[in-house]
């Protein structure tokens, strides 16, 4: 996946993505705010953009099983969104 692609998702899905981890618990608002922080550094000190789940799992503060339930509830909350606007388009 190219940077430009993974900027592109990121800007699209992670806000999803960091307030669905919160919402299940799986991580603090203050671990979201460093993650979000450190995303923001890494990427203005060029050395790219990262995603969210990436930074969390690296830091050991989520499981790669909390990262695929949180992945799968925000593309079921696509999903939905898309099917209640009447756009049946794949989101991805």
């Amino acid at each position: 996946m190219t940077n430009e692609v993974r900027k592109t998702l990121s800007r699209k899905y992670c806000p999803r993505f960091g307030q669905l981890a919160v919402e299940f618990g799986f991580i603090t608002d203050a671990q979201l705010i460093d993650a979000l922080a450190r995303q923001v550094r890494e990427e203005l000190d060029g050395e790219g953009h990262r995603l969210l789940g990436q930074i969390l799992f690296e830091r050991e503060v989520m499981s790669a099983p909390q990262i695929e339930q949180v992945l799968t509830e925000m593309f079921r909350r696509m999903r939905k969104e898309q099917n209640d606007n009447g756009n049946s388009a794949h989101p991805l």
